[in-house]
């Protein structure tokens, strides 16, 4: 999927113990969705504080939805950010 956020709430992309990270945001609002946990893929990292426009992400369901729901169930959960 390709996506886009401002980074100025997160701390980073990946996963983070002591912080919120994009990476994490996604999978649990994937989560929320498709009652099923994923791992989300990022084609890039990104450092606390910085935004992203275009950035492709990938994951896999056991279960797929078609993209537009996922699209917009996603846009529906996920912060303004």
């Amino acid at each position: 999927m390709l996506i886009e956020y401002d980074g100025g709430g997160f701390a980073g992309w990946e996963r983070q113990t002591n912080g919120l990270g994009v990476q994490q945001v996604l999978e649990d609002a994937i989560a929320q969705i498709t009652q099923e946990s994923c791992t989300v893929n990022g084609s890039g990292r990104t450092d606390a504080g910085v935004h992203a426009r275009g950035q492709v992400a990938s994951f896999t369901l056991s279960h797929p939805m078609s993209t537009p729901d996922l699209q917009r169930a996603l846009n529906a959960i996920l912060p303004p950010e």
